[in-house]
């Protein structure tokens, strides 16, 4: 066998390990560093219990942390390994000869079967201390027990099978009561199921397994010195407990399938390996003369579960005639052969020995290896000493096998979680893809290395795998991180570059039609990656560049839609004439100022479908910004073009309620080149209120003038009330226009009459219409017949007056008598009112003695006062401080300026020689004017009674605390 030796000394044990060969520096290539900086501990770590027996150690076996070993002849010592401190030692009681053959121990540690070299059991359950012998198992020689993993408890093995040396196998039952002892037999039953034969003839039945598949499926593996057995069947849901007489029936007349080997060890033995606790076995090894029989256990194939089977021979240095192994045990990835002198473990990958232990003399020869399956401990024994193995991280190097191996997804799964060693990994997979011509399968794995880029991209090159090329491009952009920008630039301008060029080269190729459909979905994909968005967005000018020099139109279309570039989009289709599609992007994506620019050139081919867009966006788009599209599109249109253009002014101005006075500016313009009918149905739906009117009066006079529309002009002279104006214009066309026009000054009666007598003198001189002008007369009551009667020629006679010289004879004379009788009215007016003051001035009143002040309350007489006709009678300084502050701000000045002049006259003077005559005169003088400035402050202060006149009503509004003076108010009350 084939091995690979690294060897270290164990200063402790003195043992010899030989390890895999494992990569101990840098791989440049890529990126990572795996150096060790000191020994990494064996995945086999030998531990020497400390623990000396008494005597020597015939049988050792271990079980769910529960360990037996049988000592010397007679006794028997139980250790539970989690509890190593307190051993239990049991005696078997046998006065004679007998000695321990075998031990077995089932998987719950609680079973313990001892046989014996006389051909006895002996049973022991961990329960109890006693020791009961087995008596229907007597006269066989036990060489090996298939316990049942499905039944078995603590207090009952339920059905298992025993092998004897003489090849036959028995079912048996044991049971112990709940109790400290037994109150039966505890062998339920023992009876013979088959026997296992060679082609001489019985064999010993060297190892049972019982196993269960799908669909109450039972598998039992015998083994004899050559021949491994397979028993197959079912057993009723339910019947369990009835045992395995059954599967064995079946096999009553034929042989059931088996393996045979032609060398002979004298025995053999098979281990299993159970990943977890409760699970089933998922691998076998099988030692038999020829070598080590390896494989997995499939349990969904129907006759046999014995899979993927090979042989591993021993290595050279083991010779089955001189130096054979004892006992073999299974990990996960090894099997550890077991010699006199040695422990070996070989992989089960690649048969390669990957670990040695030497033992030294003085431990005795090594006796037995087994291994506990709930905690994956190994023990070791000889006759003096005991050893226990614990592994450790067992698929540590798997990963470098299976690459070896070309099994790159094991590989893979078994250093997921060392970088470096995946990388490795990949890069070997890589290599070998590209090899084998794999090259897409190449690229994806490159592009998951550290390898470096320039070598992987060149590798590409020169093989001329531009496709391959790509996949690793590509691979390569999606691993990279956000803060790499320069790279994604990179690669993402590479990638465009690419895909354009086999783009090209398979258009020009028929027959690679759909190859040329499925790479512009991918180009188009990765175009629209939301992960290259930001990228691309950033070095668009770039991309425009690549694609418009492979002018590959219809990929720059699609790229500047995915860059929301959708002016370009939209020039581009209005260079090829596609003036539906640039309508149709615009319509789509709404956005206004697109319409501002393409407008002018789309209205010049498709205006009906223009302006139905300009419509559908509502009030989204301002139609200023349209005006000077549809100015020159109708400079140079039909009728029935501009009536497109009036069709969007319309909805300006009747939907949307638009009030610029350019929109309605440019509809009237419209109306006036086309749709005179419409133009003053137009002027009067707007009214006649200029500041509600939203067109240029100016402008639209002049406009109307210019197109000879004379009703618009007669309309707008009348909005802007140029009534002279107006009648003048409508006097051309229509006299009951003219006529509508001189009634609106109704507030002027002389413009009034001023029109109508245009109106008249255009009747009489232009139209010589006698009859008219007399209707004239009776239309508006301001004129007389002496106003018209200028306009008419001499020879006219007086019969076409006479009745209306009349009617104004008869109006004269009305109104003569209406003077008249307000004449006398106004006499008998001004004779009332002089009698009304005569009475007033006769009027007075009478104030008692106790009367009081209506404001302050205190005796009236004491003071100047006034009496009012309602009755209220105030001091002159009350009704002062009452009256003044409502009185208006110049009365305030002019009654503070009366007081003044008051105070003055009331003062004596100051020179005490003028002459008496002088004194006389200006005393005089002076109280006349004193009389004459109380009565001026009488006026201002006693017009009316503070509490009965219209002070009063205006002060009911009026705060009781002026708000200027609130906090100052608020305060004093605190």
């Amino acid at each position: 066998m084939a091995s690979i030796l690294d060897e270290y000394e164990d200063s402790l044990h003195r043992s010899v390990s030989v390890q895999q060969s494992r990569a101990t520096v840098g791989i440049p290539h890529s990126g990572y560093v795996n150096a060790r900086l000191e020994k990494e501990t064996p995945i086999f770590n030998k531990q020497r219990i400390d623990f000396a027996p008494p005597e020597k150690i015939n049988s050792l076996v271990v079980s769910s942390n529960q360990l037996c070993m049988s000592l010397g002849k007679d006794t028997l010592l139980r250790i539970d390994l989690g509890k190593p401190d307190e051993p239990n030692q049991v005696e078997l009681g046998r006065k004679d000869e007998a000695k321990v053959y075998k031990m077995f121990l089932d998987h719950t540690g609680s079973h313990l079967l001892i046989a014996l070299n006389t051909s006895e059991c002996l049973y022991l359950n961990r329960s109890v201390q006693k020791v009961r012998a087995l008596s229907r198992w007597k006269g066989h020689l036990i060489e090996s027990v298939g316990w049942n993993k499905f039944l078995g408890s603590e207090t009952n093995t339920g059905p298992i099978l025993v092998g004897t040396s003489q090849g036959q196998i028995y079912e048996a039952e044991i049971s112990v009561s709940e109790g400290s002892l037994f109150s039966t037999n505890p062998d339920q039953y023992f009876r013979q199921v088959y026997t296992l034969e060679e082609e001489s003839g019985p064999a010993p039945v060297c190892c049972l397994e019982i196993e269960r598949g799908i669909e109450g499926k039972f598998f039992i593996i015998a083994t004899t010195r050559k021949r491994l057995f397979q028993f197959v069947g079912k057993v009723p849901e339910g019947t369990e407990q009835q045992g395995f007489s059954s599967i064995f029936a079946v096999h009553a007349d034929h042989l059931p399938s088996f393996r045979e080997f032609p060398a002979n060890l004298g025995f053999s033995e098979i281990a299993f390996y159970t990943p977890k606790l409760r699970s089933n076995p998922r691998s076998f090894a099988w030692m038999m003369g020829n070598g080590v029989l390896y494989g997995t256990l499939d349990y969904s194939r129907p006759d046999s579960i014995l899979s993927d089977e090979r042989v591993w021979v021993y290595p050279p240095d083991i010779d089955i005639n001189v130096n054979k192994p004892i006992s073999i045990v299974l990990t996960q990835f090894h099997f550890l052969l077991l010699l006199p002198d040695r422990v070996k473990a070989v992989c089960t990958l690649n048969g390669q020995v990957v670990f040695q232990d030497l033992f030294l003399e003085k431990f005795g020869l090594l006796t037995r290896m087994i291994k506990d399956p709930t905690v994956q401990q190994i023990w070791i024994h000889t006759e003096k000493v005991v050893f226990r193995y614990h592994v450790q991280r067992e698929s540590r190097d798997v990963w470098k096998m299976y690459m070896n191996m070309n099994k790159f997804d094991l590989a893979k799964e078994y250093c997921k979680d060392r970088p470096e060693c995946l990388d490795i990994v990949l890069a070997k997979e890589a290599e070998h893809c590209f090899q084998n011509k794999r090259y897409l399968d190449s690229a994806k794995c490159y592009a998951l290395t550290q390898n470096y880029f320039e070598e992987i991209a060149l590798k590409f090159i020169e093989a001329k795998q531009e496709e391959a090329l790509m996949e690793f491009l590509i691979k390569k952009l999606s691993n990279l991180k956000p803060s790499e920008k320069t790279q994604t630039t990179l690669l993402t301008t590479w990638l465009t570059e690419l895909y354009l060029n086999w783009l090209g080269i398979l258009q020009g190729d028929p027959s690679q039609r759909n190859l040329y459909l499925d790479t512009r979905e991918k180009f188009r994909t990765f175009l629209s990656s939301p992960k290259n968005k930001d990228c691309l967005f950033n070095n668009r000018a770039s991309i425009y560049e690549l694609l418009a020099s492979h002018g590959d139109t219809e990929h720059m279309v699609y790229f500047a839609v995915i860059m929301q570039d959708y002016e370009r989009v939209v020039a581009h289709h209005c260079q090829h004439d596609e003036y539906d599609e640039a309508l149709n992007v615009l319509s789509r994506h709404r956005d206004e100022k697109l319409f501002y620019k393409f407008s002018p050139v789309l209205i010049q081919h498709i205006p009906k479908k223009v302006v139905d867009a300009w419509i559908s966006m509502g009030s989204r788009l301002d139609a200023r910004n349209l005006i000077p599209a549809l100015v020159n599109y109708s400079q140079s249109a039909s009728t029935e073009q501009i009536n497109e253009a009036i069709r969007y002014m319309e909805f300006c101005v009747y939907q949307l309620e638009e009030t610029q006075q350019a929109i309605h500016n440019y509809l009237l313009s419209l109306y006036a080149l086309c749709r005179p009918d419409s133009l003053l149905s137009y002027l009067e739906q707007a009214g006649t209120n200029p500041n509600r009117i939203h067109y240029d009066l100016k402008y639209a006079l002049r406009l109307c003038a210019e197109h000879g529309h004379h009703r618009a002009c007669v309309h707008i002279y009348k909005v802007m009330e140029l009534y002279e104006e107006a009648v003048d214009l409508a006097l051309q066309v229509d006299v009951d226009l003219a006529k509508s026009c001189a009634d609106l000054p109704e507030d002027d009666e002389e413009l009034r009459k001023k029109l109508w007598l245009k109106i008249a003198r255009h009747v009489v001189q232009e139209e010589k219409d006698v009859k008219k002008a007399m209707a004239c007369l009776s239309s508006c009551a301001l004129l007389k017949i002496e106003d018209v009667l200028p306009f008419f020629p001499d020879f006219v006679t007086i019969d076409h007056f006479k009745e209306a010289i009349c009617n104004s004879l008869e109006d004269y004379n009305k109104h003569i008598e209406e003077l008249k009788r307000e004449m006398e009215e106004a006499t008998q007016s001004a004779k009332r009112i002089r009698e009304d003051i005569q009475e007033m001035r006769n009027k007075y009143g009478s104030v008692e003695p106790q009367e009081k002040c209506a404001a302050c309350d205190f005796p009236l007489l004491n003071r100047p006062f006034y009496l009012f006709l309602c009755g209220h009678m105030f001091h002159y300084d009350c009704l002062l401080q009452a009256v003044f502050p409502n009185l208006p701000a110049y009365k305030q000045a002019k009654l503070e300026d009366l007081q003044k002049k008051l105070a003055a006259t009331s003062q004596p003077s100051k020179s005490h020689h003028r002459p008496k005559d002088a004194d006389t005169v200006s005393l005089g003088k002076g109280q006349q004017s004193r009389e004459q400035i109380k009565a001026d402050i009488d006026d201002i202060v006693a017009a009316e009674c503070v509490y009965c006149g219209e002070l009063m009503i205006r002060s009911i509004d009026k705060p009781f605390i002026d708000p200027q003076k609130y906090e100052e108010e608020m305060q004093s009350w605190l």
